[in-house]
């Protein structure tokens, strides 16, 4: 059974699948799944749509699972696409929409590959795709879900490939083998409103905001290592919500973004950010709480077996020996790193979540060319 990755990503671009919404993607990529004899089972919760799909025994020792997304980020302006952003559409070499990128073309490249080698040279084992639509989103109820049922019913993975673009210039040129975490820090400063022309009657919380917040963002927190830069730390915001200039405000907040390697966890930075925080509260005699939101932990997959395989099927179809690394933003691996080694591979990202939103049809063709060798090299 053959499937045109090309015609499936379009097919899927047309799915309007804005976070939460599913939009048609999973019930498309579950007819295909199914005519090919995947067993699909469809995982909801709280309002999202997601897809488990096995070919193979299930708690197989040998299964490969793919992972990726159907849900993508909000058009914007649709008047400013050069073309409908749900369109579909193939203009020379690119084609169109959004999702094209990031990630309906990885999606529907593992899909064609997996049903093409399932077809034609059946394993021993099993081929898992786990498909999500709640990564774009607070990725509370995705893959996480998909994982949590997974584990209730004995499914397995031995080895996950999760298709984000990670490429920066060329397809075949990065491969990632880890991520850094991400948490955030709403910092909020409490003092005592007051005139401005009596600020010794009130308890300005923006000085101890402003010290506070020089604080965070002068320290380095480290100097990187092998697999990871240095970790950095971002003011991302500074509020006050005061109109008038005669007010000293009672109340300031701030918010800072960290995103940490694995010289760090949540728990060690969180106890830095309060005692950093303590000591400015006594110094100025104002209180601050700290509220932490905790995207993902850092984590790496050293390299070995599984991207020394991944890194092999790319090169004998790219002719690129691809770089390692562990640069970017936060992804579903993050949550895979728990049951099995995970890494991740995918196309060029140059337009992801941008306008006009477009990627390249030889890449989505030279993708599933990829993924079917790494399929042939992990059952070979």
């Amino acid at each position: 059974m053959t499937i045109d990755p090309v015609d499936l990503t379009a097919e899927l671009i047309r799915c309007e699948s804005v976070t939460p919404a599913e939009g048609g993607a999973l019930v498309l990529l579950q007819d295909v799944l199914q005519s090919a004899g995947f067993v699909c089972t469809r995982i909801d919760r709280n309002g999202v749509s997601n897809l488990h799909a096995r070919w193979g025994v299930r708690g197989h020792t040998r299964s490969f699972g793919f992972n990726g997304h159907t849900d993508v980020v909000p058009v914007g302006n649709p008047d400013d696409w050069t073309l409908p952003p749900f369109g579909g559409d193939i203009r020379g070499d690119l084609l169109f929409g959004r999702g094209a990128t990031d990630m309906k073309s990885g999606v529907a490249a593992f899909v064609a590959a997996a049903v093409g080698y399932v077809t034609e040279t059946p394993p021993d084992g099993a081929v898992v795709l786990t498909i999500t639509g709640d990564e774009e989103g607070d990725a509370t109820d995705g893959t996480t879900a998909i994982l949590d049922w997974m584990a209730d019913e004995g499914e397995v993975m031995s080895v996950c490939l999760v298709g984000e673009p990670t490429c920066p210039e060329r397809l075949g040129d990065m491969i990632k083998i880890g991520r850094r975490g991400s948490m955030t820090g709403f910092f909020t400063i409490t003092g005592v409103q007051g005139h401005s022309a009596y600020p010794h009657r009130a308890r300005n919380p923006l000085p101890a905001l402003a010290r506070l917040a020089d604080r965070l963002a002068r320290h380095r927190l480290d100097d990187g290592n092998d697999h990871f830069d240095p970790s950095t730390l971002a003011l991302t915001t500074i509020d006050t919500g005061n109109p008038a200039n005669n007010v000293i405000p009672a109340v300031a907040r701030f918010t800072a973004n960290i995103r940490f390697n694995d010289q760090h966890s949540s728990a060690d930075l969180s106890e830095w950010l309060r005692s950093e925080a303590d000591q400015v509260a006594a110094e100025f005699g104002v209180d601050i709480d700290i509220r932490f939101q905790v995207s993902g932990e850092s984590f790496v997959t050293p390299p070995g077996e599984l991207s020394g395989l991944v890194a092999d099927a790319v090169t004998s179809v790219t002719g690129l020996t691809p770089e390692m690394s562990t640069t970017g933003g936060t992804s579903d691996a993050r949550f895979i790193k728990s049951i099995c080694p995970v890494v991740e591979f995918g196309l060029v990202g140059k337009t992801m979540h941008q306008v006009d939103e477009c990627v390249e049809v030889g890449q989505i063709r030279e993708l599933t060319r990829i993924y079917g060798e790494i399929l042939n090299r992990y059952f070979a």
